[in-house]
């Protein structure tokens, strides 16, 4: 079917919807490539075959896009007590070497890298605003637009955050030198946030792009300036991030400044609800755990990432017990998997409990499936695009967009494989990639596992991150 933006139905052996697998279904989609109707137990009525095993794709929750440059660059150990204050001085001095192009290049690459692993929409956590010397750009929307472009290149959906950061600390201290592009005061930002939801507005046919709020951390944000920025866009239903909890020093020293930890303070200070979501959240307790879950709001976790810098485990079983809502993010891009997300998730609390089998609930005691039903309804909810599941009938969700992938039924993991099992094959059978197909809006983004456009895309990475690097 290629690049075929006027694909209308379609035919898959099994597709997973939302309660279960079903055989024989037909897909029927609309010009802007939303479902109108997924008929399971279908004729094949001679609409193009997809495959045997089709799901829907799996949305990314967090991402540092010029963090994937750096990838392995920061392995070596600095200091004896290496730890993600550490390694943030690293990332400092990396994110001082990129430019508008550069930024474009490497998110393509990165945005190609995850179409083909089955992510089809991202959350792109955003702070590079200015040159490195702080100044603004003569538009002060270029970076954010070079990302945009990078979406549009490679054709995955994408949740814009730019994100505001005015303080180093608790403290309120300034932002350190290094720290200066990064910075808005809350005028700057909102003016931002206006000058892009109305470039989203000027391709809203295309569908693929949603504008949010972003506050880097309680410490990088004042509570004033948190209040302003939701004050000025209550009457908009952005999605709202932020990073909280992620560092036991975070914790320690919010305990320090303002009596409370993170999470306790951010539920008892601010509108926290279903548009919000809560990065990392690593550090909690039982009654914080229970009240993100109890306000609506999505958690994404990013287990490489935390494993990568040594943050710690989310309390994942007690979440799900109080029905809190999560998604999985790449966040610093040292994987790019959905499926090592989700297994790692998984296996680090079997570590931490030495049992087995700990993501599951009663209604769904597959492992594989209760992870991967979490990864897309927490993933639709903290990106606010009409992505995620898709069920039986003629109202799928209306407007749900064709966001699906096609696995690799000759792989040799998944040989034999039936419907009660082959989610389970294909997140705990290990690295080896086994997306065949992905589509956007129903136009096929991969296929036979390599994105429609990696030779060029990833001809411009590599003159980029030699110039990256050579600095």
């Amino acid at each position: 079917m290629g690049d075929n933006a006027g694909m209308k139905t379609a035919f898959a052996d099994n597709a997973w919807l939302s309660d279960g697998w079903h055989r024989d279904v037909h897909l029927a989609l609309d010009a802007q490539g939303r479902f109108t109707r997924v008929q399971a137990g279908a004729a094949d009525m001679q609409a193009p075959r997809l495959g045997r095993w089709v799901l829907p794709g799996v949305p990314n929750l967090h991402s540092h896009a010029f963090q994937r440059a750096m990838a392995g660059l920061a392995e070596r150990q600095t200091h004896p007590q290496d730890s993600f204050w550490t390694w943030r001085e690293v990332m400092y001095g990396f994110a001082a070497k990129f430019g508008p192009q550069a930024l474009r290049d490497v998110a393509a690459m990165l945005y190609a890298e995850m179409l083909e692993s089955g992510y089809t929409s991202v959350c792109e956590f955003h702070y590079l605003h200015h040159a490195p010397d702080g100044r603004p750009y003569d538009d002060p929307a270029e970076m954010s637009m070079a990302l945009i472009e990078a979406a549009r290149d490679t054709g995955i959906g994408l949740t814009l955050l730019p994100t505001l950061y005015m303080t180093g600390g608790f403290d309120g201290r300034p932002l350190g030198e290094r720290q200066r592009r990064f910075g808005h005061d809350v005028d700057g930002y909102l003016r931002l946030v206006d000058r892009l939801r109305a470039h989203q507005a000027t391709v809203l046919e295309e569908g693929r792009l949603q504008v949010g709020l972003c506050f880097h951390s309680l410490r990088a944000v004042p509570e004033a300036a948190m209040q302003e920025v939701l004050t000025a866009t209550r009457a908009t239903t952005m999605p709202v991030h932020i990073h909280i909890a992620e560092q036991i020093g975070e914790v320690q020293d919010c305990l320090a400044v303002r009596d409370a930890r993170p999470v306790e303070w951010l539920l008892d200070r601010m509108p926290v609800d279903f548009r919000w979501t809560l990065v990392h959240a690593t550090h909690l307790t039982d009654e914080e755990t229970r009240g993100i879950a109890a306000r609506g709001a999505t958690v994404a976790i990013c287990t490489t990432t935390e494993a990568n810098l040594g943050d710690g485990l989310f309390p994942l079983r007690t979440f799900l017990e109080a029905g809190g809502q999560w998604g999985v993010g790449s966040d610093s891009h040292i994987s790019v998997s959905p499926v090592e997300e989700l297994r790692w998730l998984e296996y680090g609390q079997r570590l931490v409990s030495r049992r087995r089998n700990i993501a599951v609930l009663p209604h769904l005691t597959s492992t594989g499936e209760c992870l991967y039903a979490h990864a897309l309804a927490g993933g639709a909810r903290g990106t606010m695009q009409p992505v995620g599941w898709f069920e039986a009938g003629d109202a799928t969700a209306p407007g749900t967009r064709a966001d699906f992938l096609v696995l690799d039924d000759e792989a040799p993991e998944l040989t034999g494989a039936l419907a009660d099992n082959t989610l389970d094959r294909w997140i705990f059978s290990g690295n080896r990639n086994l997306v065949r197909d992905v589509y956007v809006g129903g136009r096929q983004v991969v296929s036979a596992g390599r994105h429609r456009d990696r030779d060029a895309i990833a001809a411009r990475y590599r003159r980029t991150l030699q110039g990256l690097l050579a600095d």
